[in-house]
C-alpha cells in the first residue's frame, strides 16, 4: 500500500515547551489519581521512598494500582509481571500506530520519547500526525507534563490523600474517557474507522462485564486493530496523513 507520510520533525526545545502547554491544563486532572496513588500506598505499606520511586520509574497508574493489590510481605512476582504487562499491553499497539512517524528521527530520539508515552500525549500526537502536523515534541513535552502532574499527586497523597479518597465522586474519573473521545471526533471519518472504533468500543464492554480485571483493556484495542487489520485502506499512489489514516 502506498502512502504519503508528513515528515516527524526532530526533537527541539521549542516543540518539547509546545506539547507541555498544550497538554498542561489537561493533565491536572491526574493530580487527583496521583493522590489516590500516593495515599493508597501509603495505607498498603509502602515507604515514601517506595511510593514515589515507583511513579518515578514506572510512570502506568492502572499497572502501580495493580500492584498495590499484589503486594504484601511475600510479593507474587510472577503474577505482579502478567498483571502489570496485560495492563500495559495496549502501548505495544499505540507505539505501533506512530511509527511511520517516528522512524523518520534518530533512534536516540524515537525510543526515548516513548519512555513518557502515556494515553493522553499519545492520542494529542497521533491526531496532529494524522493532520499534517507531526511534532515529536508534543509526545516528549506532553510525557512531561503528565509525568510531573503525576508526581506531584503522588507526594501530595502521601501526604492529604485522604481528602478526596474517591475521585469518581466528582466525576474526576471522566476527564480522561471525555478527553479520548473528543480525539476520535476530532480525527479523520470513515466507515472503517467507525467500524473500528464500534468492535474496539463493544469487545471492551464485553470483556469488562465477563472478564477479569483491566483485560478490557486489551481485549477492546485487539478488537479494533483486528479490523484495521483485516480492512486494509486503498492502495493508491499518493495519498495524504488525512486520507491514509
Amino acid at each position: 500500500m502506498s502512502t504519503a507520510v508528513s515528515v516527524m520533525p526532530g526533537l527541539t526545545l521549542a516543540g518539547i515547551g509546545q506539547g507541555f502547554w498544550r497538554l498542561l491544563p489537561l493533565s491536572l486532572f491526574v493530580i487527583v489519581f496521583g493522590l489516590a496513588y500516593g495515599l493508597a500506598a501509603v495505607q498498603t505499606g509502602l515507604t515514601p521512598v517506595q511510593t514515589v520511586f515507583m511513579s518515578v520509574a514506572v510512570f502506568a497508574g492502572t499497572a502501580q494500582f495493580a500492584a498495590l493489590e499484589l503486594w504484601g510481605p511475600q510479593i507474587p512476582l510472577v503474577p505482579l509481571l502478567i498483571t502489570t504487562f496485560a495492563i500495559n499491553a495496549r502501548h505495544l499497539l499505540m507505539g505501533a500506530s506512530l511509527y511511520p512517524w517516528l522512524k523518520q528521527v534518530p533512534p536516540i530520539q524515537r525510543y526515548g520519547s516513548l519512555l513518557v508515552l502515556s494515553d493522553a500525549n499519545w492520542a494529542m500526537t497521533l491526531n496532529d500526525c494524522q493532520n499534517g502536523k507531526p511534532n515529536l515534541g508534543m509526545l516528549v513535552g506532553g510525557g512531561i507534563a503528565i509525568w510531573l502532574t503525576w508526581m506531584g499527586g503522588t507526594l501530595l497523597g502521601m501526604t492529604f490523600g485522604n481528602l478526596i479518597a474517591n475521585p469518581a465522586r466528582f466525576g474526576l474519573d471522566m476527564v480522561m474517557g471525555c478527553f479520548l473521545l473528543s480525539m476520535v471526533f476530532g480525527g479523520r471519518r470513515s466507515w472503517r474507522l467507525v467500524l473500528i472504533w464500534c468492535v474496539a468500543a463493544l469487545s471492551g464492554w464485553v470483556a469488562y462485564r465477563f472478564l477479569p480485571d483491566n483485560t478490557h483493556v486489551v481485549v477492546g484495542a485487539v478488537g479494533g486493530g483486528l479490523v484495521g487489520l483485516f480492512w486494509l485502506e486503498r492502495p493508491s499512489g499518493a495519498r495524504t496523513v488525512e486520507e491514509d489514516a
